[in-house]
């Protein structure tokens, strides 16, 4: 188990109870994270010492980590299954894939699971050389990421609160005049004129509380990647777009128009920039960039749900 003691949705004690209902069922070994990047490095050795699962106790920052070290070699038969216990503040990887969202209830599905040999492939994206589970993003997006987690680091509490808070903010500090994307498929053909990228590896993108948010609601872990860009970043378009993103799912259809441009079940593409923009991975803000290239990596991982 690759532990992050500093997860939001569980205490020590808490952390103690789910190890030890874990390890009644399974030798287990505990790593604590320490800092930034220190679950992808225990994931790597667990990978190469040949341990069969690795259970990622944390949010869906940890879940990534841990995804990119157990596949730091490429995908292969020696990468061990992954097993997640969700305890951030979103936890978008646990809930796409049906698991509860409360720790203590997704430890007992995770027992159940590894008991019955319950298991599913899935297949991950490549954003360069990182892989990611649920998104990523260029532009708007990535900038309200990299302020929250500015926020975060002041010691503020991840809430939605906040991300609308810092969401507005951004939204108008943004060059929404002049757009700097350009989406470039294998064959040569370009769509220009993009001020905002979203990829998605899953349907929803991430969750406003309970409400699921579904810029691409045809995405899923068994096709290729998804993409949601914005043509307009007018405030009105924005939030009428929005207000279709978490709409009841029966109302989920057709996410064209109010300025956007949407793609599905893409292999490989790239995107270009102008100029330096903001970059994220499931909810981890990178360095900015001008290009990414992305690749669909199907069957990548064998996850217990």
């Amino acid at each position: 188990m690759v532990s992050n003691p500093r997860a939001t949705a569980t205490t020590l004690r808490q952390r103690d109870v789910l190890v030890h209902a874990l390890a009644s069922d399974a030798k287990l070994d505990v790593e604590e994270t320490a800092n930034r990047g220190h679950a992808a490095a225990l994931a790597c050795r667990a990978m190469r010492d040949g341990f069969d699962v690795v259970v990622a106790l944390g949010g869906d920052g940890t879940v990534n980590e841990v995804v990119n070290g157990l596949l730091t070699d490429g995908v292969h038969p020696g990468v061990p299954r992954l097993g997640i216990v969700p305890a951030g503040s979103t936890n978008v990887v646990a809930r796409a894939l049906g698991l509860p969202n409360d720790p203590v209830e997704a430890t007992s599905v995770l027992i159940d699971a590894m008991s019955a040999d319950r298991r599913r492939q899935i297949g991950l994206g490549l954003a360069d050389d990182r892989w990611f589970v649920f998104t990523a993003g260029l532009g708007y997006d990535a900038a309200v990421v990299a302020a929250v987690e500015a926020h975060r680091r002041r010691g503020r509490t991840s809430t939605p609160a906040l991300y609308v808070r810092t969401a507005v903010r951004t939204f108008f500090r943004q060059d929404r005049r002049r757009p700097a994307i350009t989406l470039r498929f294998p064959d040569g053909n370009t769509v220009a004129g993009l001020h905002m990228a979203l990829v998605t590896n899953c349907d929803p993108w991430t969750f406003f509380g309970e409400l699921p948010v579904s810029p691409t609601p045809q995405a899923s872990f068994d096709t290729g990647l998804d993409v949601y860009a914005r043509t307009r970043m007018g405030a009105a378009g924005i939030l009428l777009a929005a207000g279709r993103m978490i709409a009841a799912p029966g109302r989920r259809a057709g996410r064209r128009g109010f300025g956007s441009r949407l793609e599905h079940d893409l292999t490989e593409f790239s995107l270009h920039a102008d100029r330096p923009l903001p970059f994220q991975v499931d909810g981890d803000a990178l360095e900015e960039r001008q290009l990414v290239r992305f690749r669909s990596v199907p069957d990548a991982l064998e996850v217990y749900v």
